[in-house]
């Protein structure tokens, strides 16, 4: 579907109905999004194979947000200007009629979830803040102001924990009660802005993807501590979406790229880089240390870090380069080479599969039930892909249909 204006978000599809000509399913469900040129759409499949709006509206300010609940049928939409724009889709989702709005932001809204089991709506904005309303009245229950803009937002409703990652590098965890909320902590292991969350309420992990080209899997139900790191991406992590049948991670990148992760391998934290003033492994001085310098009469050498192990080591020391998937680590990175002789082939074996998705991914919606993936892209693309998962690794059935 070639779109007028690069969509600024894409939902998860619709449930199934009955439709009567010339409209059929598409697999049983259908897409949305929105543009920027004020316009939300609901994209149908004719007979004829081509997808065609069958609801074409134009909102008062550019839309930023959506979210949508299949039971209720229930849209939300966030604006340019603050406000959320609720409105209930017919049966045959011909028509959308407004139901309320919502003045949560003094800016740009970032981020929406309808909370169906709560009848709440979470929300962040660029105005730094977090807020939460009741759908049944709209009023206002409570806010929450961040260190930064909010760029990712998932949400524990056996806990009401919500998780918001922000264009810092931060995660905070918040406790919701029905007007109040409580910090239960903040973390950081990106480097660069988050740019995508995604919750596995089942086995408690939360994944982050980052500007800084990692996914990171947080143990939030473990309570130990533990942080995985992803590394496959050679751009920014655009968008994230889980598996849960397959316990697959899908990750894409602002380049195009998707990954596929298999979670149920056992991989291990990465370690401390450490630090020293000479090489941990031949005790050349690096070049900061001028009494050794001194001492030796040696030019100083630069400092690297051994990915394995952690050591601070020369080049000359760490002049081989690996894989290692059971850290996270997909593609070669620096090893020394005592390490690099320890590596065995079975663990250089990939613990993920790559795929071209042929346009730069905004954001991406995996439907498990009918094994199709939907990415939209700066290109003003929405692309339709059937798409398998086995147990761990998976094959692309057929081609991109856009």
């Amino acid at each position: 579907m070639k779109l007028p204006a690069e969509p600024r978000c894409l939902l998860p599809p619709l449930p199934a109905a009955a439709l009567g000509p010339p409209w059929r399913r598409l697999w049983g469900q259908r897409p949305q999004l929105s543009s920027r040129r004020r316009t939300v759409r609901v994209w149908l499949k004719r007979d004829s194979g081509q997808y065609w709006p069958s609801i074409y509206y134009v909102m008062p300010s550019p839309c930023s947000c959506m979210s949508f609940n299949p039971e209720t049928r229930r849209l939300s939409i966030g604006l340019d200007n603050g406000t959320i724009s609720e409105f209930i889709l017919s049966e045959d989702y011909n028509k959308m009629t407004p139901v309320r709005n919502y003045q949560a932001h003094q800016s740009r809204v970032t981020m929406i979830l309808f909370v169906l089991e709560l009848e709440w709506v979470l929300s962040t904005g660029q105005d730094k803040l977090f807020a939460w309303h009741c759908s049944e009245s709209a009023r206002r229950l409570g806010g929450y102001r961040t260190s930064a803009v909010a760029s990712g937002l998932q949400f524990d409703v056996e806990t009401r924990h919500v998780f918001i990652g922000d264009q810092s590098g931060q995660v905070t965890i918040l406790t919701l009660e029905q007007d109040t909320c409580t910090l239960v902590t903040a973390f950081r292991g990106h480097t660069g802005g988050v740019t995508a969350l995604c919750w596995d309420p089942v086995q408690r992990v939360l994944f982050s993807g980052s500007s800084d080209h990692s996914v990171i899997m947080w143990d939030i139900g473990g309570r130990k501590g533990t942080a995985i790191e992803l590394q496959g991406h050679n751009d920014k992590v655009q968008a994230l979406s889980y598996a849960q049948h397959t316990r697959q991670l899908i990750s894409c990148g602002g380049d195009g790229g998707i990954v596929v992760w298999n979670m149920d391998v056992e991989r291990q934290e990465t370690p401390e880089w450490l630090d020293s003033d000479s090489c941990q492994k031949c005790d050349q001085p690096f070049f900061w240390n001028f009494k050794q310098m001194w001492d030796s009469k040696k030019i100083g050498l630069r400092q690297h870090h051994c990915r394995k192990c952690g050591k601070a080591v020369c080049g000359k020391c760490s002049s081989k380069r690996s894989s290692i998937p059971l850290m996270g680590f997909e593609f070669e990175v620096r090893v020394c080479d005592s390490c690099h002789e320890a590596i065995t082939d079975e663990e250089r074996a990939p613990t993920a599969t790559f795929h071209d998705s042929k346009h730069n991914i905004v954001h991406v919606h995996f439907d498990a039930t009918r094994g199709w993936l939907l990415t939209s892209g700066t290109d003003k693309v929405i692309k339709v892909r059937p798409w398998v998962l086995q147990p761990r690794l998976h094959e692309v059935c057929g081609a991109a249909a856009s």
